[in-house]
């Protein structure tokens, strides 16, 4: 992001403000060689010096330290979008030449919670003007809690920017670039705020079949709803389908919980699906789909955490293994077949609440995590090792505490999502309540050269690729069949892609 402002600098003149150089006063008879005398000619006594001297004859070291140490303490500071506070009556405005792709659709209600569904439309596309398909929960204002809704959703005609590959476009493609982004919706009424949503996509074993997008749906009420939202998804291209009452009802009313929660997730190795919830009383709950087309949950929970469970993922790589993070500041993981429901490990990772977490689909072992104090963090769990400690009834400062291999401390507000991307273990999504999504290449590393061009951005670190205003930001997700591209929710929705990935 850039910040606008009221007047472009203008570049310096040419010589003479564009006039051309006076003409040499020059005598009539040419001089014969050796009339000339070099007045510097003496100064330096061979090439040798010049270079070690540097351009103004003296040590390059020597010129730099006095360049170091010559900092105007009026020169403006640099601006750093969610950092800097903007002075009244500015705002900003996207440098347009970082984007690929970028797009802002609104919603009736805000939407703070929502999930890319997996659709048809192949894999590795890079096709523009882009579709894709998302689902939300709604927040409406308390007064109107009988607006809330989950809302399947499309958009369609997200075109890229104009040379936004660096390439001067085409004239076929103009109309595709200067057209409207489309966002359609199919409503399914809900009287209670979503806390969070999740998709899952379930292949169909009859090939004559569509494959199941189910969703689950963690609210206010305590309850959790799981629907089936393929007829929704259908309905946008089938021109006249109507959605009846019944294919709006939940399939399955979780009830197991006591009280309100933010955790859930769909285990990516278990088709038919198989659910994971968690609540502000620190209990989880698994719930699993049965041969039948029913639900079932288990009524004994998993404990453990002493505070409530903020997040939980499942391991991408063991069907029965999961982690959880919460407010008490660990992140335990837990393996389903545990009849005792105790984790199997416990870090304390923060003095406070962890709020978001993300597994690693390509390198199993690593683990990002995001705190209330603005901390995100990469954790190696094959240094975690269980101790007497790992049991949920051992207090919290008696949790051993790992080192991570990376930490950023950037963001000075709660981190609110965070998610690795889907093909490349070295690049991280994060969104922070400082109205802010960034993008992250771990495997950056500074060298002492690069280390002198930071000089005034000391707090930005060389791992940061791109900076995103997002107002309200709350969840980011990358999009698993458009390589690069990021959907991220606040205020409203916001669809891009960087030249940066």
């Amino acid at each position: 992001m850039a910040k606008r402002t009221a007047d472009e600098e203008s570049a310096a003149g040419p010589l003479k403000a564009g006039g051309r150089p006076d003409a040499m006063d020059v005598d009539e008879k040419p001089h014969e060689m050796g009339d000339f005398e070099d007045e510097f000619e003496d100064e330096f006594e061979s090439e040798d010096e010049i270079h070690e001297a540097g351009v103004d004859g003296r040590p390059d070291a020597e010129r730099e330290a006095e360049e170091a140490m010559d900092v105007d303490p009026s020169a403006p500071e640099t601006f750093i979008v969610g950092r800097t506070k903007l002075e009244p009556g500015q705002t900003l405005s996207p440098d347009t030449t970082t984007y690929r792709m970028l797009h802002n659709l609104s919603t009736p209600w805000p939407c703070l919670s929502f999930d890319i569904i997996r659709d048809g439309l192949g894999d590795n596309r890079s096709v523009y003007p882009a579709t894709m398909y998302t689902v939300s929960g709604t927040q409406a204002d308390s007064a109107k809690a009988n607006d809330n809704s989950i809302m399947v959703m499309k958009f369609s005609g997200l075109s890229k920017m104009q040379g936004g590959d660096g390439e001067e476009s085409s004239d076929d493609e103009d109309d595709d670039e200067d057209a409207e982004p489309i966002l359609e919706h199919k409503s399914i009424p809900l009287s209670t705020t979503t806390n969070r949503i999740r998709a899952h996509y379930s292949p169909s074993q009859d090939p004559s079949r569509p494959p199941t997008t189910l969703t689950a749906t963690m609210t206010e009420s305590t309850n959790v709803f799981i629907h089936d939202i393929t007829p929704h998804l259908a309905s946008f291209d089938t021109p006249g389908t109507i959605i009846t009452p019944q294919q709006n009802k939940p399939l399955s009313t979780i009830r197991a919980h006591k009280s309100e929660g933010y955790a859930v997730d769909w285990s990516p190795l278990h088709p038919a699906g198989k659910l994971l919830t968690g609540d502000n009383d620190g209990l989880i709950y698994v719930t699993t789909r049965t041969d039948g087309g029913g639900f079932v949950t288990d009524t004994r929970p998993f404990q453990g955490h002493t505070s409530s469970v903020e997040e939980i993922q499942w391991s991408p790589s063991e069907a029965s293994v999961f982690a959880s993070a919460s407010s008490d500041g660990t992140i335990r993981v837990w393996d389903v077949r545990s009849k005792g429901r105790k984790p199997a490990l416990s870090m304390q990772v923060s003095n406070v609440d962890v709020n978001v977490m993300s597994w690693s689909r390509q390198t199993t072992h690593l683990l990002a995590s995001g705190d209330d104090a603005g901390v995100w963090a990469v954790w190696d769990l094959r240094q975690w090792k269980p101790s007497a400690a790992a049991g949920g009834n051992a207090a919290a400062s008696a949790l051993q505490r790992p080192s991570p291999i990376a930490s950023f401390n950037f963001h000075k507000e709660q981190i609110t999502s965070i998610e690795w991307h889907p093909t490349d273990d070295s690049i991280v999504a994060v969104s922070a309540g400082d109205n802010t999504v960034t993008l992250w290449d771990l495997a950056v590393e500074l060298d002492d050269e690069e280390s002198k061009d930071t000089a005034g951005v000391q707090d930005v670190p060389p791992q940061l690729l791109f900076v995103h205003y997002q107002n309200m930001a709350k969840e980011v997700h990358w999009h698993p069949q458009i390589p690069g591209t990021l959907v991220a929710t606040g205020e409203d929705f916001s669809v891009f892609r960087t030249i940066s990935v």
